[in-house]
């Protein structure tokens, strides 16, 4: 039985085998104990109770007792199989019936039960039919809901694709397509905000911690400077370079090796094996690779890797650590394809260390593509042979050329490209990926051809083959290493002779040879590229003095700090403005924007009605509830943009000035000035303060009574030279001026003066004539026009009338003004009803009044909250204008900024690389 348990452990997978096997199991069991039941009847001269006769039937061909008693316990096993999915019950009872087999006979005989329990378990007759038959039913009605449910699952799906076949539905699903896109260019966007944050943030905690560490000591000493590696140093040098010269067009003839290879060829994986660590995104034919990828590889204690623009290290041997590496990878990589673009020429540089690691620099392209697919760009081909022939162009760069072993090497578009580019193979090593697929595959002789170099015309220093894993996404780059050796040691193409020979197997022999390669052709042209850059140097120093003799040499770092103190030292000045010329400004502005409602909407309408002082107060209030609060609001933020823009006309007019910053201040104050708002709770204080201002209806003082009259005095004359100047347009000019001038009336100008002659008939004849002409005085006027042979509508009439009554009104209103002026006294004694009608002295005294208050409110506001925020404001676009290098390009331009900038980075690089070649020296 024991045996049997086993068999069932082993064969478990099976469910035939478990069927047999408990059946086994079943009659094994009866057999045992009714074979020695039998005996000891046979022995004692006792009966059989008609058992032995199935137990001394024939056996099976295996030596197995076929008892009828088999047929249930097979039926019993397929049951609980595979209606109640008990298999590993029996499991567990087959073994643990193995295990009590294994206690003495004499206390298992003991603990037996009665033979009635088998009629018990396996009832038969009726009752044993209608079980089975219960069972049967279970089991076909369980299969039938099955069926019925894939039924529905497939006919929802072939719904749904039949749905989607029609010209709504795509139109449907390529909107929220988009609307995806979208989403996603946001979220992007807003992680590049949010990591632009944090590394700032990180920059000032560094900065903070140094002035604290020089506070703290009490002197001026600088943090010491950290020995760099040979190979670090080198990349500095490379990174400098990719942003100074992107073309190769000037003195970027520095080594690198660059990684180049069909789509899914394996480049990614050979470059992760070389560096010992599986650190880019994988996908499942999916293009991952979508911008240049420089990886510096050093050795070190600690297996790390880090980005150059961060100070975070990623532990490579954590797993935590390394998805975070590869989705901050792909993040970049997305990052970077901007305007529809596939695929994107900004690098993304990092470096590796670790125990073993051998030194270079690697640049990881995208893989070289033959069709394209609908979400590509459609110069996703042709970019990625241009960025690919652009990497290596560059005379000392060493190709690493990497062939797909598992696929026919005809149909590879990568060796084109590298024969153009190196038709001598002197900077060329081959590399075939997926040996272990090739193995199966391919023939041993073409293999041989391919590492012997006869298969295709291209040349290469060397020829190597590698296993970079066996297909699984989560194999480690230990147990792909392992597999690699373990494949090269058992294979049928290393043990025949001269297929491939020892030293081109392995990941870690193809990564010495690159290595030795790389550093050999660094020192070959290290010195050349230094004299060149110094030639360079001396050339730009020449033409700078040449044309700015008096000015030092700034970048545009320099000059935007520059630039961005200026700034600050506006807004600076801006709070020192006094108050009085605060509340000067803002009483302009706000009378500016005020005075036209004033008197189209106020004035004039309660000057037309008979209860002057009720119409004010409704017209007032009704002001003040409406649109007063946020025209004061308007008139406040207004003036201070004007303030702050003086100041910044005034900084241009002084003889220190440098016109070189007047894009970039225009570009911060407008940006600025668009993102400032004016605290919403302003209008509410505001509404309260006006209203309360405007019930006053009695004017205290002399002084005030002076004020309001010069106030109205002013306003009336501003308005009555507005309309002498419309009349003036529609009338032409005068007699002298026509005759001084030689000018003439035109048909519509003497049209008008005809018109004009008979209105002011009118108004002689009654000057408190009402706003409007009634239609017998329209008929009067056309009539009297006829006479004189001029045709005018009635509209062209109330056309002219409109500005010569409202000089009419205004004259009039003028001369009350000046009768006024003296009537305070009668005014005080006998309050609104003074024979001389003041009333509108004292609804300007009340205008006067509210333009007060407000101005102080807002000259607060200004001074207390708005200055301050729009300095905060400024100081936000300063920063991302600071992280922007396209902005300032754009803002910062001109034949000194672009002199300096090469200039500067010419110097720094030749230094670097004179510290570089001083340091490789002393390794020699």
């Amino acid at each position: 039985m024991l045996r049997a348990a086993k068999q069932i452990t082993r064969h478990r997978g099976t469910n035939e085998r478990i069927t047999y096997l408990c059946s086994k199991i079943v009659t094994s069991t009866s057999n045992s104990y009714y074979s020695t039941l039998n005996q000891k009847k046979y022995k004692g001269g006792g009966k059989s109770n008609g058992w032995s006769k199935y137990f001394l039937a024939p056996r099976g061909p295996k030596g197995w007792t076929i008892p009828p008693s088999r047929g249930y316990g097979m039926i019993v096993a397929r049951v609980l199989r595979g209606a109640l999915k008990l298999r590993y019950i029996l499991l567990g009872g087959a073994i643990g019936g193995g295990v009590t087999l294994n206690k003495k006979y004499e206390d298992w005989k003991d603990g037996l039960p009665d033979l009635k329990w088998l009629e018990e378990v396996m009832p038969k007759g009726e009752k044993w039919t209608q079980f089975s038959k219960a069972l049967a039913e279970f089991g076909s009605s369980v299969k039938d809901v099955i069926e019925i449910a894939k039924g529905e699952i497939k006919a929802k799906t072939t719904v749904t694709a039949l749905s989607l076949s029609n010209d709504e539905s795509r139109r449907k699903y390529e909107a929220l397509q988009s609307q995806v896109e979208n989403l996603q260019t946001e979220v992007i966007n807003v992680q590049i905000k949010y990591q632009r944050e944090l590394e700032k943030m990180e920059k000032e905690n560094r900065e903070l911690r140094q002035q604290f560490l020089i506070l703290k000591q009490n002197k001026k000493t600088g943090t010491k400077k950290i020995k760099k590696s040979l190979i670090d140093m080198y990349s500095e040098v490379l990174d400098e370079l990719t942003g100074y010269d992107s073309s190769y067009s000037m003195a970027d003839h520095l080594p690198r090796v660059v990684v180049v290879g069909d789509q899914s060829s394996g480049k990614t994986s050979v470059l992760e094996s070389i560096a010992k660590a599986r650190i880019f995104p994988r996908g499942s034919g999916e293009m991952m690779t979508r911008a240049p990828v420089k990886v510096t590889l050093a050795e070190g204690p600690y297996h790390v890797a880090q980005f150059r623009d961060s100070d975070r290290e990623y532990d490579l041997n954590k797993e935590s650590d390394l998805s975070e590496l590869r989705r901050e990878v792909e993040f970049r990589m997305r990052a970077s394809v901007r305007g529809g673009k596939t695929v994107s020429n900004e690098v993304i540089s990092m470096t590796v260390k670790g125990p073993g690691l051998q030194r270079m620099v690697l640049v990881d392209l995208p893989g070289i593509i033959s069709t394209m697919t609908v979400d590509m760009a459609a110069d996703t081909k042709d970019s990625i042979h241009q960025m690919t022939k652009h990497y290596m162009s560059n005379p000392n760069a060493i190709i690493l050329c990497i062939q797909d072993g598992s696929v026919d090497a005809e149909r590879s578009n990568v060796t084109d490209l590298v024969m153009q580019c190196d038709p001598l193979g002197r900077r060329t090593i081959f590399v075939l990926t997926k040996v272990d697929l090739a193995e199966e595959l391919a023939d041993p002789d073409r293999i041989r051809k391919i590492l012997s170099g006869k298969l295709f015309n291209m040349k290469a220093l060397g020829y190597y083959a590698v296993v970079t894993g066996r297909g699984r996404k989560d194999d480690s780059i230990e147990a792909i290493r392992q597999y690699e050796e373990d494949f090269f040691k058992n294979s049928k193409l290393f043990h025949r002779r001269g297929v491939i020979m020892p030293h081109q197997v392995t990941s870690r022999n193809l990564s010495m040879a690159v290595s030795d390669r790389f550093w050999k052709m660094v020192r070959e042209t290290i010195e050349q590229q230094a004299d060149a850059f110094k030639a360079t140097r001396f050339n730009l120093e020449t033409e700078w003095k040449n044309n700015f003799p008096r000015l030092r040499e700034s970048g545009r770092d320099e000059l935007f700090e520059k630039a961005k103190g200026e700034i600050l030292d506006e807004v600076v000045n801006l709070s020192q403005i006094c108050a009085k010329k605060w509340e000067e400004a803002l009483s302009e502005k706000l009378w500016d924007k005020l005075s036209n409602y004033v008197f189209e909407n106020v004035y004039l309408p309660a000057a037309q009605s008979d209860s002057v002082n009720t119409m004010v107060d409704i017209k007032l209030r009704q002001w003040a509830e409406q649109s007063l609060p946020a025209k004061s609001v308007e008139s406040g933020w207004e003036t201070l943009q004007t303030q702050f823009l003086m100041l910044m006309e005034k900084a241009r007019k002084s003889p220190d000035h440098d016109d070189i910053f007047d894009n970039l201040k225009l570009a911060v104050i407008d940006e600025a000035i668009r993102r400032h708002s004016w605290e919403d709770k302003a209008i509410d204080m505001l509404r309260v303060i006006q209203l309360n201002t405007l019930e006053d209806r009695f004017v205290h003082d002399k002084t005030e009574w002076d004020h309001a009259v010069k106030f109205l005095e002013t306003s009336v004359k501003d308005k009555l030279d507005q309309t002498e100047h419309t009349l003036s347009e529609m009338m032409g000019p005068g007699q002298l001026t026509r005759i001084t001038h030689w000018k003439s009336l035109t048909e519509d100008q003497s049209k008008r003066r005809h018109v004009k002659h008979e209105l002011d008939k009118i108004l002689r004849t009654d000057e408190k004539h009402l706003p409007t002409l009634s239609y017998d005085e329209l008929t009067t006027v056309r009539k009297n026009l006829q006479r004189e042979g001029v045709e005018v509508d009635t509209d062209y009439i109330r056309q002219t009338w409109f500005p010569t009554y409202r000089r009419h009104f205004l004259k009039q209103a003028l001369h009350r003004a000046h009768d006024c002026r003296k009537a305070y006294y009668l005014y005080t004694q006998q309050g609104t009803e003074c024979e001389i009608s003041c009333s509108d002295v004292v609804l300007f005294w009340r205008i006067q009044q509210v333009i007060k208050v407000t101005c102080n409110a807002l000259r607060q506001q200004v001074i207390n909250r708005e200055a301050r925020r729009l300095d905060k404001e400024i100081k936000e676009v300063l920063d991302e204008f600071s992280e922007d290098e396209e902005k300032k390009a754009q803002l910062l331009t001109g034949k000194r900024v672009l002199l300096a900038e090469e200039l500067i980075k010419v110097r720094h690089i030749q230094e670097k690389l004179e510290e570089f070649i001083n340091c490789l020296n002393q390794e020699k």
